[in-house]
């Protein structure tokens, strides 16, 4: 059975990994996210410094002892909007063999309640081009606010 808690720092390899993981999924859908060489290294940076702070938040899926999935957010103030405080979820990874059992929708359901505590909004950050990201937000009642587009410096 599938649980899910805050991570600890003793979740932090597996963070790494599902990561990475994450990114080099990511790296398929543009080649604009290509995936950096210390990408491990950066992810456990990344990882520590989110543990640390109070303006993150990561959330793992757990079955048998074994991370599955993780969400993180962040808590960030909206300068110029009503409401002020959103919670933004900016990685979310399940391992494949975990989709499409409602796995991920109660991980996000679980992360949503904790975000509440310190937001109003919560928002969802992943690439434009990952059809099946804005077919599973959508679904669970996200909407589109704001495109990020870029281009590579000529």
């Amino acid at each position: 059975m599938v649980e899910f808690r805050k991570a600890t720092e003793k979740d932090l390899q597996s963070l790494v990994e599902l990561n990475v993981r994450l990114k080099r999924l990511n790296e398929e859908f543009d080649p604009l996210l290509r995936v950096r060489a210390d990408i491990a290294e950066r992810s456990r940076e990344y990882f520590v410094e989110a543990l640390r702070s109070p303006n993150s938040l990561v959330v793992v899926a757990e079955d048998n002892g074994k991370v599955v999935g993780f969400i993180k957010a962040d808590i960030r103030e909206r300068t110029f909007y009503e409401p002020r405080m959103e919670g933004s979820i900016v990685e979310f990874y399940l391992l494949p063999e975990y989709r499409r059992r409602g796995v991920g929708a109660n991980l996000l359901d679980y992360t949503v309640k904790l975000l509440k505590e310190k937001a109003e909004i919560i928002t969802a950050e992943f690439p434009t081009l990952n059809e099946i990201a804005v077919e599973f937000y959508t679904k669970l009642g996200f909407r589109g606010i704001i495109s990020v587009y870029a281009r590579e410096s000529p």
